[in-house]
């Protein structure tokens, strides 16, 4: 199955340093969304930049309308909160994941 990436961008000046409590909930059901397509087997990647410029998922699709429907369907971008962009992926290398910080 093929991967993809998106990623996603807020549309609001000030989201990261001070979230509206609509907003802040939209990114809940944002998470839970993603955590629920790992469980899954869809994601394989997920997470925000720590210098809150975007965040990233990497995801496998059947096909782009595939991939395109998964990722309208994130709440994030359904709630207009995060605006998304869609690329072809092919993830050529993996490591062990460190999950110490």
């Amino acid at each position: 199955m093929p991967e993809y990436i998106y990623l996603i961008h807020p549309f609001r000046d000030g989201f990261f340093a001070k979230p509206t409590p609509e907003e802040e909930t939209v990114m809940e059901a944002h998470f839970q969304y993603l955590n629920q397509a790992t469980e899954d087997g869809i994601v394989l990647l997920a997470g925000p930049c720590l210098d809150e410029t975007f965040g990233l998922c990497i995801f496998r699709a059947e096909n782009e309308a595939a991939a395109q429907a998964f990722m309208h369907n994130d709440p994030s971008v359904k709630a207009n909160v995060m605006m998304a962009e869609l690329h072809p992926f092919r993830l050529s290398l993996t490591g062990k994941l460190n999950t110490e910080h």
